[in-house]
């Protein structure tokens, strides 16, 4: 019986199901924990004249998809999603939108390292480098820079050079549905972060059960989203709060890692130590003397102990804000391939989630 299975399994050829529409493919990779889905094929033509315009597009005439590959039962409450575009900027080799369970983000830096290999691997950069390869992906926040590990035709590690950073507000009070005033720190590194000490509300980022994490979190991102004005000196669709980093509080700098939980997003929880997060809290850090030019500190995921480093590599300016580029470096990896399809008698074919 076992070799009867295996040779019948051997010879069948993976075919479509019976369905009706598209059929969307996707790359599945992960960083750090974090799922990346990536659109190879099956969307419509995403109209618009620049990479923020094209988000703007998907999101009032094409939303349908992001809840189809994002929700269950394709993906779940949790999922990530990255749909190459066309740049209209010359040097990119790729424009990108996210796409995660509650909307479209503006930056992803777990999503820049796993398609810096992508790039590599699927032909994007048609002449791959060692032992670097420089892959430009042009984000709703700007140009981002990554470069691959490349060496006997494989890919490897990634770390990339951030938009800008900058620190927005420190010290902010807001009041904060049971637990009344919270301190919190603001900071940008492609999007917007509140962060704040995770024992301000008796809880251990690496020891504390997750519900009680995202609690916590979603409750300061709500009070800072109704109570705090952000602004964004290049775009108006830039300012907004992307969600809450709960950190250890270890803000000095030391050799040893530091961790940190970032729940980003209707609720959902990064996996991963959250690439634009490391950019932020880096900015935040430098800004607040405790890190210099230069000096690498590794952060780590409280939810799988994955970790990135990160350090600020140049002073800058954004507008009117001091600002950093900041490197972050992490590895990501495949997890397989998918065709999605679609049957118009399915109920439940446009998604749900469950929390």
């Amino acid at each position: 019986m076992d070799g009867w299975t295996s040779c019948t399994c051997f010879e069948m050829e993976m075919q479509l199901p019976p369905h009706e529409g598209d059929v969307l493919s996707v790359v599945d990779m992960h960083t750090g924990g974090e799922p990346l889905r990536i659109v190879l094929g099956g969307y419509p033509e995403v109209k618009g004249d620049s990479v923020l315009s094209k988000r703007r597009y998907v999101r009032e005439h094409l939303d349908h998809l992001r809840r189809l590959l994002m929700f269950e039962p394709r993906g779940h409450y949790d999922m990530y999603g990255a749909l190459i575009v066309d740049s209209e900027v010359p040097e990119a080799h790729l424009g990108v939108l996210f796409m995660h369970n509650e909307g479209y983000s503006t930056m992803c830096g777990h999503a820049v390292i796993a398609l810096g290999r992508f790039a590599v691997d699927y032909k994007l950069v048609k002449e791959p480098q060692s032992p670097e390869t420089q892959v430009n992906i042009h984000c709703p926040c700007g140009l981002v820079r990554a470069f691959v590990e490349y060496s006997e035709g494989k890919s490897g590690a990634v770390r990339f050079l951030s938009v800008p950073a900058f620190v927005f507000a420190t010290d902010v009070t807001v009041t904060v549905e049971g637990f009344g005033e919270v301190t919190v720190d603001i900071s940008y590194g492609g999007a917007f972060y509140a962060f704040v000490d995770a024992q301000r509300f008796g809880l251990d980022v690496t020891k504390s059960r997750t519900r009680d994490l995202v609690d916590a979190a979603t409750a300061v991102t709500k009070a800072v989203k109704s109570q705090v004005k952000l602004h964004h000196p290049t775009s108006d669709d830039l300012a907004f709060l992307y969600g809450t980093i709960l950190t250890d509080g270890k803000d000095e700098y030391s050799p040893e890692p530091t961790a940190n939980v970032c729940v980003f997003a209707e609720a959902q929880v990064d996996r991963s130590p959250t690439g634009s997060g490391v950019t932020a809290r880096v900015a935040l850090q430098h800004h607040k003397g405790l890190i210099q030019l230069n000096q690498t500190r590794t952060f780590q995921s409280g939810a799988t102990r994955s970790q990135f480093t990160g350090r600020a590599v140049e002073e800058t300016r954004c507008g009117d804000f001091k600002a950093v580029v900041v490197e972050v470096a992490g590895r990501a990896f495949y997890t397989g391939v998918s065709r999605f399809v679609q049957e118009p008698e399915d109920k439940l074919m446009h998604g749900f989630l469950l929390k």
